[in-house]
């Protein structure tokens, strides 16, 4: 389809695992095989089709396609997950026309829940058949779970031999918080690029991108993002020059959809974008920003339009961050409300109610004179959530 590099097919069908008359299982291949990059969650506990990713990667570091469903998460399903995993790496070889180490497995749902086998077999067939009939929103919607809407975005890139393109396609609204990964994540390119600069520019991207949004500060079992080049454009990206306009392109659009993920956080009305600078080192400022990032006690106060600058400074207090309180500023919505360990303007509570009524907030907290910096985005903690999240298995 035309939002898709060139090579690359999708297609979709519907298993009924959860809802019967909706797509839930979702299929891309690629014409020749593709130099794969991935990133795996860190929960202990890896989801089957994780820990099946994880081989290939290591294993064989290619791959032709990639086989997604929605409705079982096959997490922390022992032994028999894996088995009924591979199962479905072959079902879906036989029926395509490939090995079944060349299928890249994702799985999303409830932890716990096995696949439904009998349905799977019912639904390759078709999913097999279906292929070149969907796009990148097609693909997307048949591994959506509790998202509002699908999660993808396109871009063409000019590099020295010619163009390439750039899809991604993800879904995730709740258990949002990456550590080396996303929800469910996959990045297609057309440009041909060697293993090793692959999986690193991979790494970094995912470092500033999706590494560094939260919803409600869990991580995942399932967390997966995979990258598969497969050339199909003729234009290699080789030298230096094309590899870092290859890197920002790929750091630009996974962006865009992490960007996505937080703005559809479950029940989320507004992205709360958190800059630390002035930190001892970069680490101490992410453990201030992910503090201020998964309070509770701030994303309510954001949702509910309450400029109380006061659980942020506290998140700030019990980061584990080094620095001196007195020197502390925090600006909420642009205006200044802490500084020096003292709070300022409090003739501002108006204005900043009004401030608050936007879908963007800015938090811009400043701990000293040091070089560390960073920066992340959250969504705030409505009533919604609750509700989505207290009858999910219903």
């Amino acid at each position: 389809m035309d939002d898709l590099p060139k090579g690359f097919r999708a297609g979709a069908a519907a298993a009924s695992f959860k809802k019967p008359g909706r797509d839930d299982l979702g299929l891309i291949v690629s014409d020749r095989p593709c130099v794969l990059a991935g990133m795996f969650t860190q929960n202990v506990f890896k989801a089957a089709p994780v820990l099946v990713c994880q081989e290939i990667l290591a294993r064989y570091g290619t791959a032709r396609a990639v086989l997604a469903n929605s409705g079982q998460a096959n997490a922390c399903t022992g032994e028999q997950g894996l088995a009924d995993c591979r199962a479905t790496q072959a079902m879906a070889a036989e029926a395509i026309g490939l090995a079944p180490h060349e299928i890249l497995p994702l799985s999303t749902g409830v932890v716990g829940a096995p696949l439904k086998m009998d349905l799977w077999r019912a639904a390759v067939p078709a999913l097999a058949q279906s292929l070149g009939s969907r796009d990148a929103e097609g693909f997307t919607r048949a591994f959506m779970t509790t998202d509002a809407f699908p999660k993808f975005a396109a871009r063409e890139l000019a590099l020295s031999g010619g163009t390439v393109r750039l899809t991604v396609m993800a879904k995730g609204a709740g258990m949002i918080c990456p550590n080396m990964a996303t929800m469910l994540c996959v990045a297609l390119t057309d440009a041909s690029v060697a293993r090793a600069p692959w999986q690193a520019m991979f790494g970094r991207a995912v470092e500033k991108t999706f590494n560094r949004v939260s919803v409600d500060g869990d991580t995942s079992t399932n967390d997966t993002i995979l990258g598969l080049a497969n050339g199909a454009s003729g234009v290699a990206a080789r030298n230096t020059a094309d590899l870092t306009l290859l890197e920002e392109a790929l750091t630009a659009i996974l962006g865009t959809v992490a960007h996505m993920l937080v703005m559809d956080g479950e029940g989320a009305k507004k992205v709360i974008h958190i800059s630390v600078t002035g930190a001892a080192d970069d680490a101490d400022a992410a453990r201030v920003a992910r503090s201020v990032g998964h309070s509770q006690l701030v994303k309510t106060a954001i949702y509910g339009g309450d400029a109380n600058w006061g659980r942020i400074v506290t998140a700030v207090g019990y980061s584990g961050a080094r620095f001196d309180p007195a020197q502390v500023g925090l600006r909420l919505c642009g205006v200044e409300r802490f500084c020096k360990g003292r709070p300022v303007n409090d003739d501002q509570e108006e204005k900043l109610a009004e401030l608050l009524k936007a879908r963007d907030v800015t938090v811009d907290i400043s701990l000293g004179d040091g070089p560390g910096t960073y920066v992340l985005q959250a969504s705030d903690l409505g009533h919604e959530y609750v509700t989505l999240n207290s009858d999910y298995r219903s």
